[in-house]
């Protein structure tokens, strides 16, 4: 097998015309060039230079070997120097997806941040729901999954603990849901609800994941709720609700970016929470530019 380092003194023996000359240039001693070019041609089981006087001169084989070392030596340089700067953050790429609430409130903050720390790390965003986005990440179509589960209400679902196994989970937040009624509803004016009290209402569901999970609070709390409209369009929901045309509950995340015009929240017993997280495989863990935008997203949680 060729190695890059012989090839590198083929390279000096061949500039310089002696050993000794090339021994000068790369730092080495004479027997050590001299040793390595034997490893050479045992290699490529080809004499690869002559002696004519006092120089060293190329075989025709050894003129190839030389041509074609040029290109290999340049091709590592650029590589080493192409890895030196995605280790260093100076060059590099995230694909980040994210579910819309976390698209809209934790993703700016984390990207700007990133982008004003290190400036040649380019992360792109795309958004999906879970589990579409888990399925992404493990299909390697992204590097991070922003991704969020609900407690279990009828006890443990192993597709449910199973979607995240094997995955690093960075925690973000645990993200509130609260209630959402019309301006004027009965309960607009009051502290807190409880959920069985919007037994009869019309109901405005969210995203798949988030409609199940309505369903199956509504359930446990004695109820089964009446789902008019469906929609993973959070404006929408808050624009249906301030329409009058039902009732609903959303994350603290989602309400954070939409002007609630025509619609009043109210806190919801019992409380529920989702747990919010940044997903990576294992091995990209390490990579210098992954790392970072986790860290960047933790901090945008924090505040």
């Amino acid at each position: 097998m060729i190695e890059t380092r012989h090839l590198r003194v083929l390279r000096a023996v061949a500039a310089t015309g002696s050993f000794s000359a090339a021994a000068r240039e790369l730092g080495c001693t004479q027997p050590a060039v001299s040793q390595q070019m034997k490893a050479l041609e045992h290699s490529t089981g080809t004499p690869l230079l002559v002696r004519a006087g006092r120089e060293m001169r190329l075989t025709q084989a050894g003129q190839a070997l030389v041509r074609h070392a040029a290109a290999i030596l340049a091709g590592l340089t650029a590589a080493e120097e192409e890895v030196a700067a995605i280790a260093g953050l100076r060059a590099g790429r995230v694909r980040l997806v994210s579910f819309p609430s976390g698209s809209s409130t934790l993703v700016p903050t984390a990207l700007a941040e990133m982008r004003a720390a290190h400036p040649g790390t380019r992360v792109s965003l795309a958004e999906a729901e879970p589990p579409e986005s888990v399925e992404m990440l493990r299909a390697g179509d992204c590097e991070i999954a922003l991704a969020f589960r609900y407690p279990e209400v009828r006890g443990a679902d192993p597709a449910a603990a199973a979607e995240w196994e094997g995955l690093v989970v960075r925690p973000l937040l645990t993200d509130r849901l609260i209630g959402v009624v019309p301006e004027g509803h009965g309960f607009a004016a009051a502290e807190r609800v409880d959920i069985a009290e919007l037994a009869e209402e019309s109901w405005i569901a969210g995203c798949p994941r988030c409609r199940r999970h309505l369903v199956e609070v509504c359930e446990k709390a004695g109820f089964t709720p009446r789902i008019d409209f469906a929609t993973d369009d959070y404006p929408a929901v808050i624009g249906l609700v301030g329409a009058g045309l039902g009732v609903a509950v959303l994350p603290e995340l989602a309400l954070e970016s939409v002007r609630a015009k025509g619609a009043v929240t109210v806190e919801v017993e019992p409380v529920v929470q989702r747990e919010v997280v940044a997903l990576t495989l294992p091995d990209l863990a390490h990579v210098p530019a992954v790392g970072a935008t986790l860290e960047r997203l933790a901090l945008a949680a924090r505040r």
